[in-house]
C-alpha cells in the first residue's frame, strides 16, 4: 500500500466530488479510486467517507484526516518544487475560486493567456458567489470584492469594480430616462439574487438597489442580457458593461448617483516558501488588473 498515493486519491475526490472524476485527474480507473480509500480506511480502522448519495461526503474523521493530507501533500509538492531548478517554469496544480461573473468575464480570458506563457499550469476556475474557506475547500487563490474582514489570509489588491447604471435605448424609449433617484419607482430595475448594494451618495442620502423586482437572477451575464433585451435598468461593474455602452447598446444613466468604487482583491495564505506557480499567477493577474 502507497499510503502517500492513497493520501492523493482521497484529497482528489474530496475536491472532484465524486470517484469519477477524481481517477480521470489521476489516470486510474473508478474501482482503483475505491480501492485506494479502502486500503486507508483499513490502515486508519475508521471510515473517512459516507457512501449514501452520489456525491462522496467525509465523515468528521475524514474531514480531519483529509486537511492533514491535504497539508502534507501541499508540503511535499512545494519541498519538491523548491528542490528543483529555481529557473525552471512554474508548474503543477492550482485552484481559484472567484465570483460567477468575474470569473467568466475577467479571469478565464486572462487565465488562458497565463497558460499560453505558462503551459505546464493546471488550473481549476471554482465559480461560486458564496465566499469560500480557502483551507477546507482547498483553493489555493481567491477573489474576493468588497471590503475584506480580518482574516489573516494576504491580500493583494486589484483595481476597484466602478459600477454603472444603464438600459437599453428600446426601454429607455419606452419607459422614459430617469433623472432622479426617486424615479426608480417607476422604472423595471434588474436584481442580482446574490447582491444588494447599499451607499451613500453624494449628497449624504443612503441610497439602495430595489431587492423586489419583476426579473432577478444569480448571474450578472443572465442580467446583462435582459438589460440588452430592453428589460429594464441594470447595475453593473464597469468592466462587464464597457463593450455594449461603447456599441451604444446600452447608455448610461444616473451616474452621479452610482455607488463608490467596490474595493477588488486576491487572498491566499500565508507561506513562507510559497510555490513558484502560485507566485506567477498572482504577479500575472496584478499586472493585468492592478
Amino acid at each position: 500500500m502507497d499510503k502517500l498515493k492513497c493520501m492523493e486519491t482521497l484529497v482528489r475526490v474530496v475536491e472532484a466530488g465524486n470517484f469519477t472524476l477524481a481517477g480521470n485527474k489521476l489516470g486510474i480507473t473508478t474501482a482503483m479510486v475505491g480501492r485506494q480509500i479502502r486500503q486507508l480506511e483499513e490502515l486508519l480502522g475508521t471510515r473517512l467517507l459516507k457512501r449514501d448519495t452520489r456525491k462522496q461526503n467525509l465523515t468528521e474523521a475524514g474531514l480531519h484526516f483529509y486537511r492533514s493530507a491535504k497539508d502534507i501533500l501541499d508540503h511535499l509538492d512545494r519541498a519538491q518544487e523548491m528542490a528543483q531548478d529555481v529557473n525552471r517554469e512554474p508548474r503543477g496544480r492550482l485552484r481559484i475560486a472567484t465570483p460567477i461573473s468575474m470569473g467568466s468575464a475577467i479571469l478565464a480570458p486572462l487565465i488562458v493567456q497565463y497558460q499560453q506563457r505558462f503551459p505546464q499550469v493546471e488550473i481549476e476556475l471554482v465559480l461560486a458567489n458564496a465566499m469560500v474557506d480557502l483551507i477546507e475547500e482547498g483553493i489555493d487563490l481567491a477573489v474576493r470584492v468588497g471590503h475584506l474582514p480580518d482574516s489573516g489570509l494576504i491580500a493583494r489588491p486589484l483595481r476597484a469594480f466602478q459600477n454603472r447604471i444603464c438600459a437599453s435605448p428600446a426601454y429607455l424609449a419606452r419607459a422614459g430616462t430617469p433623472v432622479q433617484w426617486s424615479d426608480l419607482k417607476m422604472h423595471q430595475c434588474l436584481v442580482h439574487q446574490a447582491w444588494h448594494p447599499e451607499w451613500v451618495a453624494q449628497d449624504g442620502s443612503l441610497l439602495a438597489w430595489p431587492v423586489q423586482q419583476a426579473f432577478s437572477a444569480n448571474d450578472g451575464y443572465a442580467l446583462r442580457a435582459a438589460a440588452l433585451a430592453g428589460a429594464g435598468l441594470l447595475l453593473q461593474p464597469e468592466v462587464m458593461l464597457a463593450e455594449a455602452i461603447a456599441k451604444g447598446e446600452l447608455v448610461v444613466v444616473l451616474d452621479r448617483f452610482a455607488p463608490p468604487p467596490v474595493p477588488v482583491h486576491l487572498l491566499y495564505l500565508q507561506d513562507p516558501y510559497p510555490r513558484r506557480r502560485l507566485v506567477s499567477l498572482v504577479d500575472f493577474l496584478v499586472a493585468q488588473l492592478g
